[in-house]
């Protein structure tokens, strides 16, 4: 059973066992864990969509002018979540879903522009292969080692759900080997 000890913020989640985190250092007898993989469950901030999903009286653009937009800026090699940035930031469009009523990733794969890796696993392999290359100069950081482990564990992770979901093909797999090349 996961509880959370009192006084803390919800972090990377509690479990029962036999040591404790207090004030940073590890304390045996509490009956506590730190569940170190669990880096999906950190903090509760995130930023709210507007209540309204009406586009605004003041947005000039077209669900077409967005969509051109979004092919030019795809061409261009951005990811998905960079245009939707450029697109809020340049443009005034809040939410692409709200003007065009697709999500801009839907809106690429329509075209054959999505990119070949989820955004979300490009960015933990580019990750880990950054570890790598300062782990072939300092062979001694464990600490670097550690967290390498657990960056490759979340790749696998989420390249099991993709393959679940047919985002990936069944015989796609991590090696780190031919990661760089993945993530050139």
């Amino acid at each position: 059973v996961a509880r959370t000890r009192p006084g803390s913020q919800g972090g990377p989640g509690y479990e029962e066992g036999g040591l404790g985190v207090q004030g940073g250092l590890l304390e045996s007898g509490t009956g506590l864990t730190l569940n170190i993989s669990g880096f999906f469950r950190k903090g509760l901030s995130q930023s709210a969509l507007p209540y309204r999903r009406s586009v605004p009286t003041w947005l000039k653009l077209t669900s077409d002018d967005v969509k051109e937009q979004i092919y030019k800026l795809a061409k261009k090699g951005l990811t998905p979540s960079q245009i939707g940035v450029i697109l809020r930031d340049s443009h005034g469009v809040a939410q692409v879903r709200f003007v065009t009523g697709n999500k801009i990733l839907r809106i690429l794969k329509s075209k054959g522009l999505a990119p070949d890796l989820p955004e979300d696993l490009y960015h933990l392999i580019k990750k880990a292969v950054a570890v790598r290359k300062h782990l072939e100069r300092n062979r001694k950081d464990k600490d670097s080692k550690f967290r390498l482990i657990l960056n490759e564990s979340r790749i696998h992770r989420l390249a099991r759900y993709y393959k679940t979901k047919r985002v990936l093909p069944p015989n796609w797999k991590y090696e780190s080997s031919t990661a760089s090349a993945l993530v050139a």
